[in-house]
């Protein structure tokens, strides 16, 4: 019968040194103030696409969706 060998405590990894990150370095994100104002964007599914061609569209479509739900109580405290 073989003997196992005796677990060995496993070494902590240490990271790269291409891995390590000196924050006094790090520069703010340059895009951050275009996502304030930019548009979200939405994929839509290629049959939806196909009827709705532009922006407007679908914007309007979900306007009069919207203004067609009914209205949700809100909860007072």
């Amino acid at each position: 019968m073989k003997k196992t060998p005796a677990s060995k405590p496993r070494k902590i990894a240490e990271m790269s040194a291409e891995y390590k990150l000196d924050y006094k370095k790090a520069k703010p994100n340059r895009f951050a103030s275009r996502m304030k104002e930019g548009p979200l964007v939405v994929v839509l599914d290629p049959d939806v696409a196909k009827v709705f061609t532009s922006t407007k569209e679908v914007n309007k479509a979900l306007r009069a969706i919207i203004s067609a739900m009914p209205k949700q109580p809100t909860a007072t405290r």
